[in-house]
Order: structure tokens, then C-alpha cells, then sequence
């Protein structure tokens, strides 16, 4: 196992195989606008992962019926909707979702040839993480009566696609100029323990944004998402008595996305929402 990792995970000179030190993140680049019908788009790109976010408003109307375990109808404004558009039922307890969030992992976005079904439990997963994340920063109902339709389409990935998600979920939602109370960031970090062959001494290292072969070899995924007023969501694929360091260090990476996004957003649309309604 440790020349595998080896082969993916580090070189001489104690860097990792792309050339890049534990502390570093990949190139950041995005774009606000470029989709002219949709209310608001982004499309985010963190070195070889790829995310095209597009959101979508409408009245309470088109809120999709969702039950629930309460005997009342209940306006729900967060909702994940499954990319094949299900939903559970419960007899007699019926409510509308306000939010309706879709991830999608498409087979083309790691270069392999498959067919688009019923979503896997991991994009399941994962749009429930981007979902999660974007929660908090939400306007109320009474600032914002809308549905928002937030569709996230990975179209290349090389790790961390949920976090793309997140960050270009949060460009498109200010590019349809949807009042949110503030930007957020998300960044996974992975551990290597046996540092020594990296040329580190023997304590644990932490690895920001890590690629897919970086999380395949490791020994840890921790995703967190927030700003610096604090955290929103986190995904603790971990087994290791490393949380705070690894929570410190996505928490700085995502103040240094958040720095980023600001030129990004001036060339946004910004316009009325209303006016598309």
C-alpha cells in the first residue's frame, strides 16, 4: 500500500503528484451570465473539476407537492428533488418545497461511456450535501416568495464535484440576483499518515483540495462549506482524531474562494428576478 500511495499521493521533494505543496489549491476560474435564457448561471471550474450551475425562479405555484409525517399542508422551502423527479409519500400529509436542488454525475464527465438512470446513492448524497450548504444563506418567504431550482451538471471531475457544486450553486443563485444573506465556499482536505516516504517527518499531513486519485489513496475526505462568520455543512468521511486541524484548514482555503469570487460576481447580471417572472 504505500508504494501505491506513493504513485499517486507524492514525488521527490515532498510535493504532491501535480506539483502542488499540502497547503495548495488548485486554479480557480469562473463565469457568471453565459447561459442568456436562465435566470441566473455560473459555471465554476477548480483545476480539473467542472461545475455548470443554473437556477431557475417561479411562484408558489410551481412548487413541487412533497409529503411529510405532519397532518397539515406546511410550505417547505428547501427541497432536494432525485434527478429521476421521485418523491416519498405518506398518506394524508402533503407540503411544497421552496428550494429544489439537482446534482448530476453524468458518465461523459470522467470520460467513460454509461447510461443516465436512477440517481446513484452517490449523487443522492452529494446534491443533499450542495443542498445543505446553500440552506442557511437563503432569503425568508417573506423577502423572497419564489421556488428556486438550482441544477448542478458536473461536466468533468477530478475530485471535490460536490464542492464545485456548492460554490457554483452560490455564484448562479447571486447571478439571478436571489437575495442571499451572504457567499459561501466549500473545499475537501484528505490526510496522509505515513508522511515519512514524502519526505515529512512521521505526524499526519493534510492535504487541501484534493483530486480524485488523492482521495481514492488517502486516508481521509472532509468537506466543509461556509464563510468566515461560520460553517454551514460538513461531510466527515473520516476515522481519524484530526477534525479541528482538518476543519481549520478548509475553513482558510474557503475564505481564500470567497476572495476570489468577488470580481467574478461584478460581471454578474444582477438583475431583478421579478422580471423574468
Amino acid at each position: 500500500m504505500p508504494n501505491y500511495m506513493g504513485g499517486f499521493l507524492g514525488f521527490e521533494g515532498g510535493k504532491r503528484s501535480d506539483g502542488r505543496t499540502p497547503f495548495d489549491i488548485r486554479l480557480i476560474n469562473s463565469q457568471c451570465g453565459l447561459l442568456p435564457r436562465a435566470h441566473g448561471s455560473a459555471l465554476f471550474t477548480r483545476g480539473e473539476t467542472q461545475s455548470l450551475a443554473v437556477v431557475t425562479l417561479g411562484d408558489k405555484q410551481m412548487a413541487q407537492r412533497i409529503d411529510n409525517l405532519e397532518g397539515a399542508d406546511e410550505f417547505k422551502r428547501f427541497y432536494l428533488q432525485l434527478i429521476s423527479g421521485s418523491f416519498q409519500k405518506v398518506p394524508n400529509c402533503l407540503s411544497y418545497s421552496g428550494l429544489i436542488f439537482r446534482y448530476t454525475f453524468p458518465p461523459s464527465c470522467v470520460g467513460e461511456v454509461g447510461q443516465m438512470g436512477a440517481p446513484s446513492r452517490r449523487e443522492v448524497g452529494h446534491g443533499m450535501l450542495a443542498k445543505r450548504a446553500l440552506e442557511p444563506i437563503f432569503p425568508s418567504e417573506d423577502d423572497f416568495p419564489y421556488i428556486i431550482r438550482v441544477e448542478s451538471t458536473i461536466t468533468e471531475s477530478n475530485g471535490s464535484s460536490s464542492m464545485a457544486s456548492v460554490c457554483g450553486g452560490c455564484l448562479a443563485l447571486q447571478d439571478a440576483g436571489v437575495p442571499v444573506k451572504c457567499s459561501i465556499a466549500g473545499i475537501a482536505t484528505g490526510l496522509v499518515l505515513d508522511t515519512k516516504e514524502f519526505e515529512w517527518d512521521r505526524t499526519p499531513l493534510i492535504l487541501s483540495d484534493i483530486t480524485r486519485s488523492e482521495d481514492a489513496s488517502g486516508d481521509m475526505d472532509f468537506k466543509v462549506t461556509g464563510n468566515e462568520d461560520g460553517i454551514t455543512a460538513f461531510q466527515m468521511d473520516i476515522k481519524q482524531c484530526c477534525c479541528e486541524a482538518a476543519t481549520t484548514r478548509c475553513w482558510s482555503a474557503a475564505m481564500l474562494l470567497l476572495q476570489w469570487f468577488c470580481p467574478w460576481l461584478c460581471f454578474g447580471k444582477s438583475r431583478d428576478p421579478t422580471a423574468a417572472m
